[in-house]
């Protein structure tokens, strides 16, 4: 049987934050996926940056590379439910 990730927090405002950081719109960051092998519309990004949508780990690592950043900043400022 196949075990996934649960997201029981957000992170969808660390991600918000470091594209704000960089200056980039979700539109153009959604391009720079694309032209990196991530299949992601602006739609479905703002749903990764709202909550409404789980963020695939592929494009956490994709993301990693664009903003140059650590996995810790993705995570900056979570508390561990309760």
């Amino acid at each position: 049987m196949e075990q996934k990730l649960r997201c029981d927090i957000s992170i969808g405002p660390n991600l918000q934050k470091l594209r704000n950081k960089y200056g980039i719109s979700q539109e153009k960051l959604c391009a720079i996926l694309q032209r990196n092998g991530c299949d992601i519309g602006r739609t479905t990004y703002a749903k990764y940056e709202n909550g409404e949508l789980n963020v695939k780990i592929s494009v956490l690592l994709e993301l990693k590379k664009i903003y140059n950043c650590s996995f810790d900043a993705f995570f900056e400022g979570l508390e561990e439910p309760k």
